[in-house]
């Protein structure tokens, strides 16, 4: 949604796939579809959804339309919902991910970005982590699948001749989140005075990227796009790590309300640190985020109050 709406500000036209599972809130992700045909109100520019699967007859009606770019954020979510159900994340990450390359390839667009994910990296990465590290054991199903779709994107550069830009995304947190990530999980116990589960003891370490540093380092990415050649992998994050503790802290000072915690074992799949060493986004596209993480949660609460503080959720 703020990728769209990013791009839509910057005179693109833009068209949107999405299956709208039920992994989370179906009603926050048509929220977001709605946030973007109201901004169309004050653009010339045009948006389009498509409410289907990547594995669908979808890129049969896209076909039809020319595209300068494919940014693919599509992903089955969820570390520790792989454990279980690693089926789905093979057809969404590496089936979807599949279609998405192809259609890329048939139809000779220039400028292919995907989502890949800080998952990659596992306990063995040396911190702070860089693009160089073999990454080869994952932690989790999901992180297996996010794998798969850089070495798909290799294959893809040695055989077809296809570039591309993998985002190694670091803990993405910020208005219209997702419910299951702690950000919101944390907001919610907070304005309703029920317990959070604080895992591994608080003993955790994340490099909480906000959204709008996300989306800027995409736009980046797709704008500079002849600078790469090749299946190159960018870390994008902040580039500082923040103690678990130390975030459930900001959220309790900005939301003025102290947590009930329950302090648990580690979950199987997590690891204790994420931290990105960015310079090499920075010294190709210009990246630098802009948004400490006080700033980022407090906009993040100032949103959740104005949609969820009064309601269930």
């Amino acid at each position: 949604m703020h990728m769209s709406i990013r791009f839509l500000k910057e005179g693109w036209d833009v068209d949107g796939v999405d299956n709208m599972n039920d992994y989370y809130s179906v009603d926050l992700k048509r929220k977001r579809v709605n946030e973007i045909i109201s901004f169309l109100k004050d653009s010339n520019n045009e948006f389009q959804f498509f409410e289907k699967d990547l594995n669908s007859n979808v890129w049969g009606e896209l076909s039809a339309h020319e595209y300068d770019a494919v940014v693919h954020l599509a992903a089955q979510a969820g570390v520790r919902y792989s454990i279980d159900n690693p089926r789905i994340y093979l057809e969404s990450n590496v089936l979807g991910f599949q279609s998405v390359i192809e259609f890329v390839e048939r139809k000779s667009i220039r400028r292919f970005v995907y989502a890949s994910s800080s998952s990659v990296y596992g306990k063995s990465s040396v911190e702070p982590f860089t693009e160089t590290e073999a990454c080869n054991q994952p932690e989790s199903y999901y992180a297996a699948t996010k794998k798969s779709n850089e070495l798909m994107a290799q294959a893809y550069f040695k055989t077809k001749g296809l570039n591309s830009i993998g985002l190694r995304f670091f803990t993405v947190y910020g208005p219209w989140g997702r419910p299951d990530m702690a950000p919101f999980l944390f907001a919610n116990a907070a304005f309703k005075g029920e317990k959070i589960k604080v895992f591994n003891h608080g003993n955790q370490k994340r490099d909480f990227t906000y959204v709008g540093d996300i989306v800027e380092g995409i736009y980046l990415s797709v704008e500079n796009f002849e600078k790469i050649k090749g299946p190159e992998v960018f870390n994008i994050g902040y580039g500082s790590p923040t103690g678990l503790m130390d975030f459930i802290a900001l959220i309790e000072s900005t939301t003025g309300r102290e947590l009930n915690k329950t302090y648990v074992e580690a979950q199987l799949g997590d690891v204790e640190v994420t931290y990105a060493n960015t310079k090499k986004l920075e010294s190709t596209f210009g990246y630098s985020p802009r948004v400490g993480l006080a700033e980022g949660v407090s906009k993040f609460i100032e949103w959740f109050k104005d949609n969820y503080e009064n309601t269930d959720c």
